[in-house]
C-alpha cells in the first residue's frame, strides 16, 4: 500500500507532541508500506511562518512534500475572536473564520491533496484541530482516515467540526478515554475505529548520573519535558511548585525541558535547560524523583511512557481523564486535583521511595506489554489491512455491476 501522512508541520526540529507521533508513526510504518508526507512549510506553530523550502525532501528516509502556508497567523485577530466564540455566543461564520486564523492554510497543499488523491490508498490526517485537516480531509474522504488526537478542550465543541467527525473511512484513537470523548460528542460509533496509540523509541543506554554531572545538578529534583506552555498546564505546576517552596523551603529542583512559550520566573529552584538531545532527555528523566505532567489537556501522554521506561514515577493533573487512566491502568503514577493534593502525593513519593520504585516498575511493565513498537505496527498493520479488505469488498460488486452494464 502506499500512505500519505497529512499533518500541519513536519521535521526534526519542529516540537510538538502530535507532530512527534506522526514522525514516529511515519518512520515505523514505512517497513511495511509505502509511507510519505504532506506538510507545510512551517516550523513555529505560533506564526505559521514559511521556514522549510517547498518542494520535495527528505526525512530520516520519509519523502516529505512541503507546502507554503498562505499568510502568517493573525495572532491578535485569532486571540480576539478565540476569546468570543469559547466564552460567548457566536455564529458558525464566525468559527468559520476562527478556523481560518487558526490555520496553517495552504492552498497549495489542498490542491496537491485532490490532484494527487489516486495515487495513495489512504491519507491519514494527524490532529482535528487544524486548517489541514478541516479543510483536507473532505477533498479525499473516500481514502480519508484520522487520528483526532481530540481531548475535552473547547475547540472540540466547536459546530464546524460536527460534520468532520462523521467524514473519514476510519478513525484511529490513542486511548480507550479519547475513543469514549469522541463517540459521546458526535454520535459516530459507526465509522470503524481502533485504540493503538504509538510506541517509544529509548536509547538502549540511558545513565541519570550522566544526566547529573554534565549540568552540575546534585539536588534531588522534578522534571517536566514538552512544550512550556500555559495551555500545558506548565503556569499552574510552577505555581504550585514555587509555593511548595515557601512553605517548605525544600531544596527540592524543578527542571523545565522543551521550547518555552511562555515567561519563566527566575528562580534558583527552578532551571530551564530548553530543547535536549534523545540521550540527554532520558539520562534526565532517570535521574528525576518523578515526571510531573500537568496539561488539562491531552489525548496521550509519550512522556509517561519513557518515564516509565527509565523507571520513573509520574505526578499527573487528575483534571486529565487520559493522564489519569493511563495511570490507574499501568498503576505506574499518582495524580491530583489542587494544589494541596499535588503536594500531598508529591511528599509521599519524596519521602517513600520503595512506593516510587514499585510505581516505575508497574508503569515500565504497561508501557512493554501495550507499547512496544513490534505491538504498535501490528495494530496498525490489522486494521489498515481490515480496512483496505473491506474498501475492496465494497469495489468488486459495483464492478460487477459495471460489467453487466456495459457488455
Amino acid at each position: 500500500m502506499r500512505i500519505a501522512f497529512v499533518v500541519q508541520r513536519y521535521g526534526l526540529e519542529v516540537t510538538g507532541g502530535a507532530e512527534f507521533l506522526c514522525r514516529l508513526l511515519a518512520e515505523h510504518l514505512s517497513k511495511y508500506w509505502t509511507i510519505e508526507v504532506f506538510t507545510t512549510c512551517a516550523i513555529d506553530y505560533m506564526s505559521w511562518r514559511n521556514e522549510y523550502p517547498e518542494g520535495k525532501g527528505e526525512v530520516n528516509g520519509i519523502t516529505v512534500w512541503r507546502f507554503p502556508v498562505d499568510n502568517p497567523r493573525d495572532i491578535k485577530a485569532f486571540d480576539q475572536l478565540t476569546q468570543k466564540i469559547y466564552g460567548s455566543e457566536h455564529t458558525k461564520e464566525e468559527e468559520e473564520r476562527w478556523m481560518e486564523l487558526q490555520g496553517p492554510c495552504s492552498s497549495s497543499l489542498q490542491q496537491a491533496l485532490e490532484a494527487r488523491a489516486s495515487e495513495y490508498d489512504f491519507f491519514i490526517f494527524v490532529t482535528y484541530l487544524y486548517a489541514h485537516t478541516y479543510y483536507g480531509l473532505r477533498r479525499v474522504k473516500e481514502k480519508a482516515l484520522l487520528i483526532p488526537l481530540g481531548h475535552d478542550e473547547p475547540p472540540l465543541y466547536l459546530s464546524i467540526f460536527d460534520e468532520l467527525f462523521l467524514l473519514p473511512k476510519a478513525i484511529i484513537y490513542s486511548t480507550p478515554e479519547e475513543a469514549d470523548l469522541v463517540w459521546k460528542r458526535f454520535n459516530n460509533h459507526h465509522i470503524p475505529s481502533e485504540t493503538i496509540g504509538v510506541g517509544v523509541d529509548p536509547p538502549k543506554d540511558f545513565n541519570g548520573q550522566r544526566f547529573r554531572s554534565k549540568y552540575s545538578l546534585e539536588e534531588e529534583f522534578i522534571i517536566y519535558v514538552g512544550r512550556v506552555d500555559k495551555s500545558k498546564g506548565c503556569q499552574e505546576i510552577v505555581y504550585y511548585f514555587l509555593r511548595y517552596q515557601r512553605e517548605t523551603n525544600s531544596p527540592l529542583k524543578l527542571v523545565l525541558i522543551g521550547n518555552a512559550i511562555m515567561p519563566i520566573p527566575q528562580h534558583p529552584n527552578i532551571i530551564y535547560l530548553g530543547q535536549l538531545s534523545e540521550e540527554d532527555k532520558f539520562d534526565a528523566l532517570q535521574a528525576a524523583a518523578a515526571a510531573v505532567m500537568p496539561s488539562p489537556y491531552e489525548s496521550f501522554s509519550i512522556l509517561l511512557l519513557e518515564s516509565w521506561l527509565t523507571r520513573t514515577p509520574v505526578i499527573v493533573n487528575g483534571k486529565c481523564a487520559v493522564l489519569k487512566g493511563q495511570c490507574l491502568r499501568s498503576n505506574g503514577g499518582l495524580f491530583y486535583y489542587s494544589y494541596d493534593e499535588f503536594r500531598i502525593v508529591l511528599e509521599r513519593l519524596l519521602r517513600d521511595k520503595r512506593l516510587g520504585e514499585q510505581l516505575a516498575i508497574n508503569g515500565e511493565g504497561y508501557v512493554k506489554e501495550n507499547y512496544s513498537w513490534p505491538i504498535i505496527e501490528k495494530k496498525y498493520q490489522a486494521f489498515l489491512d481490515e480496512i483496505a479488505r473491506a474498501e475492496r469488498a465494497l469495489i468488486t460488486p459495483q464492478l460487477k455491476e459495471a460489467e453487466r452494464s456495459y457488455p
